[in-house]
């Protein structure tokens, strides 16, 4: 087969996959179901779609965070960066805010509101229950 027919059959195969792919789900394994789901409908505030003991989904937009419950909880977080490994995040309108408000519920701080340079964002870390990373990013002018 020539190259040529071999690039179109893989951009045909790449645009018909692209189109299946609608939206995303992230799942997240957990320690304690009922802490976590707490942690992210109460202290968060994310829409809880349904929970049961092994499974629980919150809407975000088109995509889908969901907890996984029989999750070991992790050593501390350290200061490197482990291929393999994934953290969460979300876009706000004012990330100030929001670090505040979950700082006052006594959510854990990486990272402050800091201007990320050459980024176009201020973003600020937190901590999840289990030591997930959470970033909450807010998008700034240049």
């Amino acid at each position: 087969m020539h190259s040529i027919a071999k690039r179109h059959i893989l951009r045909e195969f790449q645009r018909d996959y692209n189109s299946v792919m609608q939206s995303m789900i992230t799942m997240v394994m957990v320690s304690d179901m009922d802490r976590s789901v707490r942690f992210y409908r109460d202290t968060v505030g994310l829409k809880l779609r349904f929970q049961s003991p092994d499974w629980t989904e919150f809407d975000i937009d088109s995509s889908t965070l969901a907890l996984h419950s029989g999750g070991v909880p992790a050593p501390p977080p350290d200061k490197e960066r482990y291929a393999g490994r994934a953290s969460i995040g979300f876009n706000v309108e004012n990330v100030d805010k929001v670090f505040e408000e979950l700082k006052s519920k006594g959510v854990r701080v990486v990272m402050p509101p800091t201007q990320r340079p050459g980024e176009g964002i201020r973003l600020a870390v937190m901590l999840d229950p289990d030591g997930l990373p959470v970033s909450f990013s807010q998008t700034v002018s240049h």
